[in-house]
């Protein structure tokens, strides 16, 4: 059976490159009749941030992507977070001791950094590797009676990784097919802290094997560690999983990839949902409007290709066409525009029933009264104008409140020497309609104006100013009707009263 997994590490908000990340993993899963797995990377308790795990289960629940197994499903390959599997890392650990993949390095951070200084100076990188560990402080380098006494002294190691020695490494991602790596160019990672807790690199291994995962889907920054892995599954005497780098998220801008600051520099959210750090709060895409299947949606599409010219995609229609050979290899731009125009296309799909329910919560935190209007056909009629719910305020806050300013510019514009005579014509013409639907009251005054040889224009400008008081809104008759006619004659009445008043 196909296992996948999703492992971030709770050290702040889930940028959207991670929520991609678990999407892809759950389409992968579910086209594949799979396992879809949650497992919180919390070994570097240096950076655990609190809420943050909290925050990750909460987002991803919100975007639609469900977990068979993890902290809160439950299952029988836990505990699923690693801070509770540390004696099964030393279990490991002790393995790799043993068969001498590892070995214990006793070098202090300052003798490090003192390292890494006298190497910039000479315009070099310093790299704990094959080379410099001969003559470093480790069980390598060292004889069994320094080693003993700096054990016996409780002088602080870490176990890193023995890399082989000028070895090429062959491997093949889903994705980006055959990779070498030669052996030469890469460093002996910490596999177990100080602290006696392992590292991603170490933990992700044992973890993966004894949960059976069997792809890992992951991005693109963890191609480096792809040697590194594959020999360590190899030092386990273990069957290495399928590997998958999915391409990085870009800027809009197709230049780097895509950061926090570039949302807060552009005016877009890079979290799923909001984020408050305790000093500062980043937007989330929930708060900002946007529906949670428009977000995935567009999420899907950066960076896989359905094949087809098809944009629109419900999950369920998602997992039956996702493929790991549709991803490409290159990073995908960003772009804010289209993620709008997704979250458009839902939309406009919802019922004006669905969307009265959603407005209703705009309108009541507002304090607006909307008893006896039709929200329904209100929403209906104004949709297609909007990409989020919350716009519909804007677009409609007309039918609720009586203009109490007009717009200067399309007065000038509309309003006319002979406008206030038009429109005392039109409140008589209103007052006599029985009839007071929009098409009714429509042929009554197209009547009147083609009878009179009066330009449209000059009627219904003004006219729309008096309702909307700008020269915006939905077709000027369907106003009237849902306002009433008491109320459209009002309003009529005060542009008259506030012109002659000028």
């Amino acid at each position: 059976m196909v296992r996948v997994r999703f492992a971030p590490s709770p050290t702040g908000p889930l940028h959207i490159g991670g929520v991609r990340t678990a999407l892809f993993n759950y389409l992968f899963a579910k086209r594949n009749g799979g396992k879809m797995i949650l497992r919180i990377e919390d070994t570097d308790q240096t950076r655990f941030v609190e809420g943050a795990e909290e925050y990750i289960m909460e987002s991803l629940e919100w975007c639609g992507i469900k977990f068979d197994e993890g902290i809160k499903e439950g299952g029988n390959y836990g505990p699923y977070r690693q801070s509770d599997r540390r004696e099964i890392y030393n279990k490991y650990a002790k393995i790799l001791i043993e068969n001498q993949s590892v070995y214990m390095a006793f070098d202090s951070p300052e003798e490090l950094d003192k390292l890494r200084s006298e190497a910039e100076a000479k315009g070099e990188t310093f790299v704990y590797n094959h080379e410099s560990r001969k003559n470093l402080k480790n069980s390598l380098a060292l004889s069994k009676e320094q080693v003993a006494e700096l054990l016996e002294n409780k002088t602080p190691y870490v176990l890193r990784f023995k890399m082989p020695e000028n070895q090429l490494v062959e491997l093949y991602d889903e994705i980006r097919g055959e990779i070498k790596f030669n052996t030469q160019e890469l460093d002996d990672k910490v596999l177990v802290k100080t602290d006696g807790l392992p590292t991603y690199h170490l933990a992700n291994i044992v973890d993966d094997h004894l949960m059976e995962i069997t792809h890992v889907i992951r991005g693109e920054e963890w191609l480096p560690s792809l040697p590194l892995h594959d020999l360590l599954y190899r030092a386990f005497g273990w069957t290495a999983p399928k590997f998958a780098h999915l391409p990085l998220i870009l800027k809009p801008s197709g230049k780097g990839k895509l950061s926090k600051r570039d949302g807060d520099q552009l005016g877009f959210p890079v979290f799923p949902t909001q984020w408050d750090s305790g000093e500062e709060i980043f937007k989330g895409y929930r708060e900002e409007g946007y529906f949670p299947e428009a977000f995935i949606n567009m999420l899907a599409l950066l960076g896989w290709n359905p094949g087809t010219e098809q944009e629109i995609f419900s999950m369920d229609e998602l997992i039956q066409v996702f493929s790991l050979d549709r991803v490409g290899k290159s990073g995908s731009r960003f772009d804010p525009d289209k993620t709008k125009w997704f979250n458009h296309q839902y939309l406009i799909k919802k019922s004006g029933e669905e969307l009265a329910e959603e407005f209703k919560v705009i309108l009541d935190e507002k304090n607006i009264n909307y008893s006896g209007f039709p929200l329904a056909r209100i929403c209906e009629m104004l949709k297609e104008r909007v990409n989020f719910i919350h716009e519909l305020w804007e677009e409609s806050y007309f039918f609720f409140q009586a203009p109490e300013t007009y717009d200067e510019k399309f007065l000038k514009k509309s309003y006319k020497e002979d406008s206030t005579q038009l429109l005392q014509k039109l409140i008589e013409i209103l007052k006599n309609q029985q009839n007071f639907s929009s098409e009714e009251i429509e042929n009554s005054v197209k009547t009147w104006i083609e009878s009179a040889e009066i330009g449209f224009g000059r009627v219904m400008s003004p006219f729309r100013l008096a309702l909307v008081g700008a020269g915006k809104g939905p077709h000027v008759f369907d106003i009237v009707e849902i306002i009433g006619k008491d109320e459209s004659i009002r309003r009529i009445s005060a542009l008259i009263e506030f012109v002659d008043g000028k």
